[in-house]
């Protein structure tokens, strides 16, 4: 594991998010370790202590990646959901411990180790395949560190890399455990289904005044009036910014023209590269190559190894040495070039397949630009109307003089419960984030001002609380109809559960399924050789998981998602495994080594917790979340 991640400055970085991986896990003993702690210090572990700085630079790490991967900014609300914050302190205590008992074993990396793994890296090599200094600088640019902090960074990894290697390195998984997995998850089975039509099975009758006063009394919860709000919202959206902006055609031009490479498709080359230490050296070679029916075969004679010399397919822009890059968008498909003497060595090219750019005009992508333009617009306009808005807040007005001053639209909502429904019984909010303006509302108070409420699109919503209207119990009289409802409903479902049953002796008995479909009022299906993880139109999970624990001509029945449905099936074949194949062997190992490995890894950075001690600082943790400002 440890070579694999060394190789490549992109593969150290895979090392770090493994380390992040493995202490996504929730932290030991939290409930009974909020008590001492050090000094300025947010938690500690012995007596390594985690500062609030760390703390904050790990949770807008953890919140950035989680943010690019859900494809907008989480609020704290949502982070909170995510358990960003057990998260992040259960990796920084767990790296933590690793490090105490790193010292306490007295384990440590050489600045020269580090030297030699940087110095082989691919990555960091320049043009004559040696390594350039330049290169690494860049990379450091890109990482925002510097030389001293990469060095520390790099040794902390490698060092937790020992401790975890050693702790997970020797467990595999054994094979017949394997086998017995791949038994389980490759047997196949076919299934012959039907689902009851319950308008032709089905038949209660109306109940009388004591079966509807006697399902009331029994569940009166379920025919409670919920607590309802009276509120005042303000909301501010992307699409209600953008309906009223103006893209001038000079504007989409002048966009247009400034990034004209955007619109446009580059030209792309696979490209073939001998690199020599001088132009001598490549002068020497060159008749050889030029002669040669395989570019890369004699490259390869002339000691290069074949991935040296295919750079794959790039763009112009993509070659670091703006002279090589010229001369090899000036060669003709299968053309090798003369000695080219770049920044960095002199080298030999051939291109092998040339793919032509496409430039996109202005009218082919007018609409593309405009909406751009809109976009930026709209960004800006919304950044300074949520200001405006603000500043009417500071001052004193309420959410509706604020709203009529700037244009903004504005909703007084009479009731609207938790579930987003009005006094009447429908939606009171129709938007896509109602329930996100709903949870504001009912953590708002009467006479209060919330902050506002970030929207999936860039936009706010303000929720004022007017008034609260409790929860009350309704009688009878005033549900009658949603009791008689719900009680035919109820007994639907009892009597098709009561028809299936009948079904499903009957098939039990051998009695052909055709017959059985059309007592049921619908037709047999039947599901081709499927395994237990399969998916089959018209049947649902939990009817395929039952299918898999019944024998052959085994019979059953299972509700559909719908709840209103049944289905009732039978086993009509069963397959057992055929032999594994390697593929399939490789990956349950894998699969079950990563297991085994992470289930060690946790366990072991748990014992280490636990011997060391761990202690947070609950206030600190607040303050650092600033959750101390919210509160007041």
């Amino acid at each position: 594991m440890l070579d694999a991640l060394r190789r490549g400055a992109g593969n150290w970085l895979a090392k770090i998010l493994l380390t992040l991986l493995i202490f996504a896990f929730a932290i030991w003993g939290v409930a009974d370790v909020f008590r001492g702690y050090g000094q300025g210090s947010l938690a500690t572990v012995g007596k390594t202590e985690i500062t609030a700085e760390e703390f904050q630079q790990a949770y807008q790490n953890e919140l950035d990646g989680i943010s690019r991967q859900a494809g907008r900014r989480l609020t704290p609300e949502q982070a909170r959901m995510f358990g960003l914050e057990q998260r992040v302190l259960s990796r920084l205590t767990g790296t933590a411990a690793l490090d105490q008992q790193a010292r306490a074993l007295g384990l440590s990396v050489s600045t020269a180790s580090i030297t030699d793994d940087i110095r082989s890296q691919p990555t960091f090599a320049g043009m004559d395949g040696k390594f350039s200094k330049v290169a690494f600088d860049s990379y450091l640019r890109q990482l925002g560190f510097s030389e001293r902090r990469y060095f520390d960074v790099r040794k902390q990894e490698e060092v937790r890399e020992l401790v975890t290697e050693a702790v997970s390195s020797a467990n595999q998984p054994a094979k017949m455990m394997i086998d017995l997995v791949h038994k389980f998850r490759e047997e196949k089975r076919v299934i012959e289904f039907v689902t009851i039509d319950p308008a032709k099975t089905v038949k209660v009758a109306d109940p009388d005044d004591e079966k509807l006063k006697e399902y009331f009394e029994a569940n009166k919860r379920q025919f409670v009036a919920p607590e309802s709000r009276k509120i005042a919202l303000l909301l501010l959206t992307r699409d209600a910014i953008k309906a009223n902006i103006a893209v001038t055609d000079d504007e989409i031009k002048s966009a247009y023209d400034a990034e004209k490479e955007r619109y446009s498709t580059p030209e792309t080359r696979r490209v073939l590269q001998v690199a020599f230490k001088d132009k001598a050296a490549a002068d020497a070679a060159l008749a050889e190559l030029q002669k040669a029916p395989d570019f890369t075969a004699a490259a390869v004679k002339l000691g290069y190894q074949q991935t040296d010399v295919d750079l794959g397919t790039l763009t112009k822009k993509a070659m670091i040495d703006p002279k090589i890059a010229e001369a090899t968008f000036a060669l003709k498909k299968d053309e090798v070039s003369k000695s080219v003497e770049g920044q960095f060595s002199t080298v030999i090219l051939k291109v092998t397949d040339v793919t032509p750019g496409k430039i996109r005009t202005l009218s082919d992508v007018q609409a593309e630009v405009k909406n751009s333009l809109a976009e930026g617009k709209a960004n800006r306009e919304l950044i300074a109307l949520h200001d405006k808005v603000e500043d009417e807040r500071s001052a004193g007005k309420s959410l509706k003089d604020a709203a009529a001053k700037h244009g903004v639209s504005f909703r007084e909502i009479p009731a609207i419960d938790r579930a987003g429904v009005g006094s009447d019984g429908k939606p009171a909010l129709e938007h896509p984030e109602a329930q996100r303006i709903v949870t504001a509302a009912f953590g708002g108070v009467t006479g209060t001002e919330a902050d506002a409420v970030d929207l999936a699109d860039g936009g706010y919503a303000w929720v004022d609380v007017l008034g609260v209207t409790p929860e009350k119990e309704r009688s009878l009289d005033e549900v009658k109809d949603k009791v008689k409802t719900a009680w035919r409903d109820t007994e639907s479902r009892k009597e098709l559960a009561s028809v299936a049953a009948k079904f499903v002796e009957r098939a039990l008995k051998g009695e052909n399924f055709e017959a059985i479909a059309k007592d049921a009022g619908g037709k047999v299906e039947k599901t081709s050789a499927i395994t237990r993880q399969a998916s089959a139109p018209g049947l649902a999970a939990n009817a395929i998981q039952q299918a898999f624990a019944l024998p052959k001509a085994g019979a059953s029945s299972a509700a559909n998602t719908d709840g209103n449905t049944r289905t009732v099936f039978r086993v009509v074949d069963i397959a057992a495994a055929t032999e594994p194949t390697k593929e399939q062997l490789d990956a349950l190992r894998q699969e079950f080594g990563r297991q085994m490995q992470a289930d060690d890894l946790n366990a072991y950075v748990g014992g280490l917790q636990a011997r060391y001690g761990v202690s947070f600082n609950e206030a600190a943790i607040r303050q650092a979340l600033g959750q101390d400002r919210q509160a007041r």
